[in-house]
């Protein structure tokens, strides 16, 4: 892994924080170890820099990926798209039919705008509910981003999202005029949603959930939240951004039998190609003609042809309940392989979207462990899988086989107390903590 370490480095001093996205950062994983470029990726299967061949069982493009690397048929699609030019000054005709294909997945939304990430997608579905309303405030639960509207939680407490989701999210050059214009609850816990309703419903101009993120609606979680945004006149905005794509054809929405006002798309719509949506209500939707919202990119022709292909393919191979089974044979292979080598393991989220933690004192340090012991079986693995549609029975098994292994020295190791000895480096960094 020289020239990838090399080339690491050589990115620390010329991009600050070494990447674009903190979530592919190698201190996240191995700090020294991990490759942190590819050269090329297909299927689940990724080249390093230095030539070594992995079986990626991780985060599979951070969720992007949703039908494997280098999908044929939606790389045909944008092949074909680049061939006839991606940009100019007319519209690409694709964005109509995106927009009539996200309406007939979900049949309560009438009006579609594009972008081309996550997280500007939210700012916007964020802008539109403002502008419906005429209100300023926001209480959501979840990670939605980077954008002010969401750090501005952070600047009564600076780790107010800490105790939510994710620590150490700093607000530093969030307007400090925003403070106290979003406000978290947690997930299941709408007697917190409750309360901030009784002090700023006549102020409150969405609210925002993930549908399901690591622990399923309690039951009447999510109609309540419904009713009391239908009571005090607020968007209701359903980011799926995440979950989108994982457990049907659509939104997971869909599933829980949630209608909202507006919902986000981004990360698995496009199989990696960039590409946001924000679906609604034709009347609520149309706000975004009382206000500015606008961008050149976000009429290139890629987004929404590799969206388009991804829908299709997604719907004619029933991808959600492939990666669910896939999934949900990881959960099982952790439990199970924990409990034989008396490993405690906590499982946790959707089975698209699987984690696990070590019962330690030290969990990061074990989770390092078994980076670096799955790195060296020839698997880019952490407590972290992503199910992608290209993750074949072969695959899974011969992961599962390596964890048995992993699990059993891991296991040996914890026995002795010297399982930080073990390391080749520094443990990897949690979270949202250490950002630099």
């Amino acid at each position: 892994m020289g020239r990838s370490q090399d080339l690491y480095k050589r990115a620390r001093k010329v991009i600050p924080g070494g990447t674009q996205l903190l979530s592919k950062r190698p201190e996240m994983f191995l700090p020294g170890l991990w490759p942190a470029y590819y050269s090329r990726a297909k299927g689940c299967e990724v080249w390093d820099l230095d030539g070594n061949r992995y079986i990626d069982m991780s985060i599979s493009g951070v969720g992007a990926n949703i039908l494997g690397y280098a999908d044929p048929d939606v790389d045909a699609a944008v092949h074909a798209a680049v061939d006839k030019g991606t940009s100019c000054s007319l519209n690409c005709p694709e964005e109509v039919e995106l927009a009539d294909l996200l309406c007939q997945i979900h049949p309560w939304a009438e009006k579609v705008r594009f972008a081309r990430t996550g997280g500007e997608s939210m700012a916007i579905a964020v802008r539109i509910a403002r502008a419906f309303t005429g209100r300023d405030k926001i209480a959501f639960c979840g990670y939605h981003g980077w954008h002010d509207w969401y750090l501005a939680a952070n600047l009564s407490d600076d780790n107010v999202l800490g105790d939510y989701l994710l620590p150490g999210l700093s607000p530093k050059g969030v307007p400090r005029g925003l403070c106290n214009t979003s406000f978290p609850f947690h997930y299941n816990k709408i007697e917190e949603l409750e309360a901030l309703v009784a002090k700023n419903k006549d102020d409150i101009a969405a609210i925002i959930i993930e549908p399901i993120r690591n622990s399923p609606p309690l039951p009447g979680f999510l109609e309540g939240i419904m009713a009391i945004a239908k009571r005090i006149g607020a968007v209701l905005i359903i980011d799926e951004i995440s979950s989108g794509f994982r457990l049907n054809t659509g939104g997971a929405h869909l599933v829980f039998g949630i209608t909202p006002d507006i919902a986000v798309f981004s990360k698995a719509l496009g199989n990696g190609y960039p590409i946001g949506a924000i679906i609604g209500s034709g009347k609520i939707m149309d706000a975004a003609q009382d206000t500015f919202i606008s961008s050149t990119m976000w009429t290139e022709r890629i987004g929404p042809v590799a969206a388009i292909a991804t829908i299709k393919k997604h719907k004619k191979f029933d991808v959600g309940k492939y990666l669910t089974s896939i999934g949900e044979q990881v959960q099982e292979g952790w439990r199970g392989l924990g409990a034989k080598h008396k490993l405690p393991v906590d499982v946790t989220g959707i089975a698209p979207l699987s984690h696990f933690t070590f019962d330690h004192k030290d969990p990061l340090v074990m989770k390092t462990l078994f980076v670096q012991l799955m790195l060296e079986r020839g698997f880019l693995a952490s407590n972290s899988f992503y199910s992608m549609y290209g993750h074949k029975q072969s695959h899974v098994t011969k992961y599962l086989d390596a964890v048995d292994e992993v699990f059993r020295e891991i296991s040996e190791v914890n026995r002795t107390g010297n399982v930080e000895k073990r390391l080749k480096g520094l443990p990897a960094m949690e979270g949202f903590k250490r950002l630099t």
